[in-house]
Parts: C-alpha cells; structure tokens; sequence
C-alpha cells in the first residue's frame, strides 16, 4: 500500500509514531494509501529544520524570494494535470473544481510575486532636528499552517505562499484525509529554489496540532477547519504567546429579492450549493427568498434543476460533482438530513440512497433540497458541510436581512437583486464579513483579503493580500540622528519635541 511521507528538510522522511491515517479513494470507498501521524518529537525535527534555513532565508532580499515564488508559479502551472488528478483521487472533487482549487491558490502566489513593494516601509524626513523616522517589516521566524481536508491546494498556497515570500520559513500540517497535494507542493517549492527546510509538511492528528501550538519556536499559526477547532487553536495558540488567525465553519445565506433574474439565481443556487459535494467554508446551503410569491416560484426551478445535476466520479467530465471525502462525512451529512426530517422540515428532494452504478461503495450523496426551514432548527444552526440547500422564507426584506445578521456564522452572504440601492444598504448593513452582490461565492481576489466574522474566524488578521503580509510579518520603527555636533539637553529633553 502507499505510503505518504512527512517532507522535512527536503527530504521525504517516513513516520516513527507507528500510528496511521487511512486515505480513501472516494469514488470506491477503498482504502488508497494512508498518512502517518507524527508525534511532537517528529514535529520538532521539522522545526529544528526550519530554524535552521530561517537564519539565511530571512536575509535574502525580497527581489530573490519573488523570483522563487515566479518559478513555483511555472512549475505549478505546468503540472496542473498531474496535480488535480492527485487531488481529485484522495478528495472526490471533479477535476474541474480541482483545477480551480491549484488555480485559486496560484492567484495568491501571483500576488506573493510583487512582494517587494508589499514589504516597502514608510518614511519620515526630518520628523525633529536632523531627524528621519522610518518603518521595515520583517519576518517572524518559524510560523505554522494548518489546513482542511476540502481545498488541500488553495489553502496552503494561501498561507505559505506570502509567508515565505516575506521570509519566514513554514511547517504545513494538512488534513490527512488529502495530504499527497501538500507534499508534491513542498517538492515543487525546492525544485523552485527555496533552500531545504523552508517549506515542511508534517501529517497528523491532534497530537501534531497541539506540538504546534506548544513549540516554543513557532511564532504564528493560521488555521482552517471546523469553527470549534479554530476556537481551540485559538485560544491555545494565543495562551502560549503566538501570533493566531484561525478561519472556521460557515453557513452562508443567499437573499433573493422578487425582482432578481431567478432564472440566473437557481444556476448559482446549484452551484455554490452542490459544487464540490457542498463541501466548501464558501458554499451557499442557505437560500432566503423574499415573498411567497418569489419563494413558490423559486421552489419550482430548484426542483427542476436539481433534476438535470450528474453525480458522477471525479474523473467524470460531465460530473457536476463527485462523492464527499469519506465513510464519516456521509453519514454526518444523511444524519443532518434526518435530523432536518425530525425537526419539521419539508424535505423536497432526498439525496439520501444514491448509488452510482458501479461505484456503489464510494460515498455518493445525491443533492437534497429542504423547505419550511426555521431559525430554531439545529439544522439551521449548524454547518452541515454537504450537498444541501435549504430555504427559509422571509416575508420581508428586513426580515431577510436579520437572518444573516444574527446567525452565529458570519463568513460570506449574497444578495441576488436588480436593484442597486436595496443591494448597497443590504451590503453596508449586513453582520457577514464578506458579501457578494449577484455573486453567490463572494471569495475576494488574491489581492484583497478573506475573512469571515463571529464564529467564523477567530483573531483580528484575514487570510492573503495586504493582511496576510502584516499577519506574517512585525514591524520595526527606526528613528535616526546624525547630528553634527554635541545637542544640548539631549539626555532631559525626546529628540523629536526639539
């Protein structure tokens, strides 16, 4: 059987904890390969590597670690294939969406390019009597990722991409339900020319996870999962002095206006709501249609498109998606359903029992709709993490707009109108970090930042663009004299009140 390995120091390296992670072929529910899971004493080997390339890394100028950011790019992109068939073999994504997760994590290595001018300090001349006060940015030391199973490209690429373009050196704990991406990843980034040691990938469970928030070298983590591990790593993270952005769980709305283009508004819905088996922080289970008028006509398209969607295997090209990641997650999924069952929901459509003919072991999940959903229910309350929409009715348009508001979750929401100041009060009044206007997956480009709000992130720092490089980075003020002689009371008086 295949075994993944950690990449330490440029080096594949095999696990000693004699303890191992199970990674399936979703499409037939067989067990492919299998990770190991390090312990902390496997952990610190890592560090102790990354400590070491740090000392020379760090000092290399901005200009050189672009351009092995601009090599990672090429590389990247002239393996696309070979990196989304890895991808779509462990996670069950179609090799489309696959595609699109190397491409969307590409975009933030593009932006890790012109990390030069991100760096660039500020500067003040003469601020007192021969006196000039400017500002560096420089790297942290050794800092740590964490990342889920469901964009095992994009989400790396995310973090170490501008950390290690502002030159700290990175150790990458992904999931290992999908950790073959990571470390082929780490392989490009040293054939790119990043020494050995400034890029590692660990596999692990939490045992990996809490030597990362307990070693005392690492100065920063950002993380990616379920909104109660982002809360742990958290709060842990933060107790041990460590700098900590921790993205978790989501539940986001789609608010339909009765004059939205509703033929436009259920291709989105099926989209952002069953794409990728509905596993994505940026997926849309929730849709508020306002007026019943509107909910009874938009109830009408669901259902007939919802008809025509091909579940199929990931390497399927007519497959609009594929099966969920594992035995566990499916049965978390139909156990949501059922509990929606029990809860008084209509269920509509029943995704629950599909079996694709010859596959009938792979954990396929047909798409469900549910009707009638409440604000009480758990089902609404919750991140289900799969390929369900469920529709609560609003009678207005304020009534629309509390939903989001006061829902736990604050990741992304989206407004689907033809009417630009509904659209502008809903964007400036809504409690969701990010919002999309007839955008039913407002994921910013690279170049700005994404961040969600509540219990949807943890610190005060986003993911990518300008945050990501102060997250990533700590500032230093200089504030420097040449004076030409001896200055009188210099000793009694602050230099720049003179």
């Amino acid at each position: 059987m295949r075994e993944v390995r950690h990449f330490v120091n440029g080096q594949a390296l095999e696990g000693r904890s004699g303890r191992f992670g199970d990674i399936y072929d979703p499409n037939t529910g067989e067990v492919q390969a299998r990770a190991p899971l390090a312990t902390a004493e496997e952990l610190d080997l890592a560090v102790q590597a990354a400590q070491r390339a740090f000392t020379n890394w760090s000092i290399v100028n901005p200009q050189r670690r672009a351009r092995v950011m601009f090599e990672f790019k090429r590389l990247v992109e002239a393996r696309m294939d070979e990196l989304a068939e890895l991808l779509s073999s462990e996670h069950g994504k179609v090799l489309a969406d696959s595609r699109g997760d190397v491409q969307r994590g590409l975009e933030v290595i593009e932006f890790a390019c012109g990390i030069p001018h991100a760096l660039k300090g500020e500067f003040t001349e003469g601020a007192g009597p021969g006196i000039d006060v400017y500002s560096m940015r420089q790297p942290l030391g050794v800092v740590a990722g964490i990342t889920p199973f469901n964009f095992p490209a994009m989400i790396p690429m995310w973090m170490f991409g501008v950390a290690i373009a502002c030159g700290n050196t990175f150790i990458l704990k992904p999931s290992e339900r999908d950790p073959s991406v990571p470390v082929r990843l780490a392989e490009l980034m040293m054939e790119a020319g990043a020494p050995a040691g400034v890029l590692n990938v660990v596999h692990g469970d939490k045992v990996a996870v809490d030597a990362i928030l307990q070693h005392p070298a690492v100065q920063a983590i950002s993380f990616v999962g379920s909104s109660d591990i982002a809360h742990y790593v958290y709060a842990h993270g933060a107790a041990m002095g460590k700098r900590v952005q921790a993205m978790g769980g989501a539940k986001n709305h789609g608010v339909v206006l009765p004059d939205a283009d509703l033929d436009q508004v259920v291709k989105d819905l099926a989209g952002a709501a069953f794409g990728s088996a509905g596993e994505r922080c940026m997926a849309l289970p929730v849709v508020v249609p306002v007026g019943q008028r509107t909910a009874e006509d938009l109830r009408e398209r669901l259902v007939a498109e919802i008809e025509t969607l091909k579940v199929g295997t990931s390497t399927d090209p007519a497959a609009q998606y594929g099966p969920v990641v594992n035995a566990a997650h499916k049965q978390r999924v139909e156990n949501y359903i059922q509990l929606g069952v029990d809860e008084g929901a209509e269920l509509v459509v029943d995704g629950r029992g599909f079996q694709l003919q010859g596959y009938e072991k792979g954990f396929f999940i047909g798409p469900s709709l549910f009707d009638h959903v409440t604000p009480q229910m758990r089902t609404y309350q919750e991140e289900i993490f799969g390929p369900v929409l469920q529709m609560v009715r609003a009678d207005s348009f304020e009534a629309a707009l509390e939903l989001p508001s006061k829902h736990p979750y604050g990741n992304g929401v989206a407004i689907f109108t033809r009417n630009g100041r509904a659209a502008r009060d809903f964007a400036a009044r809504v409690n969701v970090g990010m919002v999309g206007i007839n955008v039913p997956i407002p994921v910013p480009v690279a170049y700005h930042t994404f961040g969600g709000w509540k219990r949807s992130a943890f610190g005060d720092t986003n993911q990518h663009g300008m945050e990501g490089v102060r997250f990533w980075t700590k500032i230093k003020t200089v504030t420097a004299r040449w004076p030409e002689g001896l200055v009188e009371d210099s000793a009694f008086v602050i230099p720049t009140m003179r």
